[in-house]
């Protein structure tokens, strides 16, 4: 794989995870009636998951 679509993959993996993680805390948050608690667990799990992914692909393309 080219070093430009490895970073590409990279970022893109980044933003995926983080607005997920972001999207299904506001989503709970209105489902459940609670304001903001969600929305930061989602960020840290989404943010959490982010890192695990970007450790495996840079392992993957060294």
């Amino acid at each position: 794989m080219p070093s430009w679509t490895a970073f590409a993959t990279m970022g893109m993996t980044l933003a995926v995870c983080v607005a997920v993680g972001v999207l299904l805390g506001i989503w709970a948050d209105s489902a459940f009636g609670t304001s903001p608690i969600f929305l930061f667990l989602g960020l840290v799990a989404g943010c959490g998951l982010a890192a695990v992914s970007l450790v495996s692909l840079v392992r993957r393309n060294l």
